[in-house]
């Protein structure tokens, strides 16, 4: 529900018209795929009132994050994004999701300065902030990735069922 509220608001406040889930990681780095999941099981779902960039077959990483930020702006303009990724924190908030307001930072905890992207962000926490060593996303469990991207992905077809229960009323 808090995620349907953020969205809503954002359409209202900004004048936008639809929504994109960008989901922000890679393939190659188990702790860093939560976003490649999270859009290839979107797609495997079929959205029909939001779009998705960022799956295991086209992942969206610090390599070509600026050039889909400029296809973004060029041909989504008017969609409120969600930006997906995992990130790290408290040791004790492993394995936690969060929702906030505002733009995500990619990066930040393996130290990378990445442009800010996301007017809604939805962050996994994949490991400890204490080391910033990207060989530790190396070694985060892969079944806990899986189920905090089964667990965002049923959030967002949750957030679907309230767009298509408002379109009937």
């Amino acid at each position: 529900m808090n995620l349907n509220r953020m969205i809503m608001d954002e359409m209202e406040e900004k004048g936008k018209e639809g929504v994109m889930f960008l989901c922000i990681g890679t393939d190659r780095s188990t702790g860093d795929s939560l976003g490649p999941l999270v859009g290839h099981k979107l797609r495997r779902q079929r959205l029909k009132g939001a779009a998705v960039i960022g799956t295991l077959d086209k992942p969206v990483h610090a390599m070509n994050l600026e050039l889909y930020i400029r296809y973004i702006q060029a041909h989504y303009s008017r969609y409120v994004v969600v930006a997906i990724d995992a990130s790290v924190g408290s040791p004790d908030h492993v394995g936690y999701a969060t929702l906030g307001r505002g733009a995500l930072q990619p990066g930040l905890g393996v130290s990378k300065e990445l442009e800010a992207v996301g007017d809604i962000s939805i962050t996994g926490i994949v490991g400890g902030a204490g080391s910033r060593d990207p060989v530790m996303l190396q070694s985060v469990r892969l079944s806990m990735v899986m189920k905090m991207a089964d667990c965002i992905c049923e959030s967002i077809s949750l957030v679907e069922r309230f767009w298509e229960n408002a379109a009937i009323i």
